[in-house]
């Protein structure tokens, strides 16, 4: 008989730590369900992003997943645990056997595939990084992009037995500066399709209803009027926009 959960008040109970990784990180169980707690006070301050905020930007990336309606994000929320209030997200489990971004030796970038840019692996051979062309990688472009995102690393993209894609990781999110920094640079300058169109439109215009109430509480007014403006952005001209400024386009490491 399979016990109803209560993910905002059970207990969470913790079973291990994610190692490496930039702050505290670990994954637990509530009841039956699996999770990844990250807790505010485990966050390392960075100079560019605001300390002890990390979690709330998480929760803010699922929010405007949940939005766009395309199930980029895992279920996120706020809740307290042993370490304090964090973010907790359900654990996915990946095929291990799927990879959606990839390393391949230069000009080898096979056909349903994009290239991002060429490189030198460790032993200083030509390599290319590249990444899948699939809807679902596309979505996760246009998810970038609004929420600005600075650290989509390869690591962040979860390949799904049924081919979906999950991104995780998204507390280097919604800035009010412009730091998108993404391996997802495969489609510069293409038109977004009618859907990602809609769904762009869908988020501008519940950012003046439920969605701006619920990122008020996450997020600060500077942080959303940005948003607002790369929805804007967007719509105007409906592409994938190049990298810009003097920030790095991809993150390091890009895995």
């Amino acid at each position: 008989m399979t016990t109803r959960v209560d993910l905002i008040d059970d207990d969470l109970e913790l079973t291990g730590r994610i190692m490496p990784a930039s702050n505290a990180t670990f994954v637990g169980r509530i009841g039956e369900v699996a999770v990844v707690y990250k807790p505010v006070a485990g966050e390392r301050p960075l100079w560019d992003f605001p300390d002890g905020n990390l979690a709330h930007r998480e929760v803010a990336a699922y929010a405007l997943s949940e939005t766009l309606g395309w199930n980029v994000v895992p279920h996120t929320w706020l809740r307290e645990g042993p370490m304090g209030i964090g973010m907790v997200q359900r654990w996915q489990e990946i095929d291990p056997e799927q990879d959606a971004v990839d390393l391949v030796a230069a000009g080898a970038t096979p056909d349903g595939w994009r290239h991002v840019l060429d490189g030198l692996d460790g032993q200083d051979r030509p390599v290319a990084l590249i990444h899948e062309d699939s809807p679902e990688l596309r979505r996760m472009a246009v998810f970038d992009i609004i929420a600005n995102n600075a650290d989509r690393k390869g690591g962040h993209v979860l390949p799904m037995t049924d081919r979906h894609r999950y991104g995780i990781d998204h507390g280097l999110t919604f800035h009010a500066e412009h730091k998108l920094r993404t391996v997802l640079w495969g489609w510069l300058g293409n038109d977004l399709q009618d859907d990602e169109i809609d769904g762009v439109q869908r988020v501008r215009t519940a950012l003046e209803a439920d969605l701006g109430a619920t990122l008020g509480g996450l997020l600060t007014g500077r942080e959303i009027e940005a948003l607002t403006s790369r929805c804007d952005r967007l719509l105007r001209k409906p592409q994938f926009p190049a990298p810009h400024g003097e920030m790095p386009a991809v993150p390091w490491p890009p895995f």
